[in-house]
């Protein structure tokens, strides 16, 4: 988001590019993989995760992740909503999307106008 102009229309390279400034992971089946290192020594500032019955978000702190209760990146959106979206999604995803969205444009209105 932060750095998506300077990535945009282009193939990223990890090396070179700056990280990714969220990662969304949705983590049904189970990895070896330490995940969240692997995204520290990225440099991503936040990641989520969910296991199919919960939303957790992450920050990082002195190179490792912190589990925090709201985005740092997006931080008028709560959790409750995610797990709203996610409901909705499954019924009809465009709907669900439309939505959201709507949603998002209401709540940045709200905040910008002090309403």
């Amino acid at each position: 988001m932060q750095n998506q102009p300077l990535v945009a229309g282009r193939t990223v390279d990890i090396a070179t590019d700056p990280p990714p400034d969220l990662v969304v992971e949705i983590d049904i089946t189970h990895t070896d993989i330490n995940k969240p290192a692997l995204y520290a020594s990225m440099g991503v500032p936040e990641f989520w995760r969910y296991n199919g019955r919960e939303w957790r978000i992450y920050q990082l702190e002195n190179d490792e992740y912190l589990e925090v209760s709201v985005s740092p990146t997006f931080p008028i959106v709560p959790k409750e909503k995610l797990y709203e979206f996610l409901a909705a999604a499954q019924l009809d995803e465009v709907e669900a999307e439309v939505n959201f969205r709507n949603w998002v444009r209401e709540m940045t209105n709200i905040n910008t106008s002090g309403g």
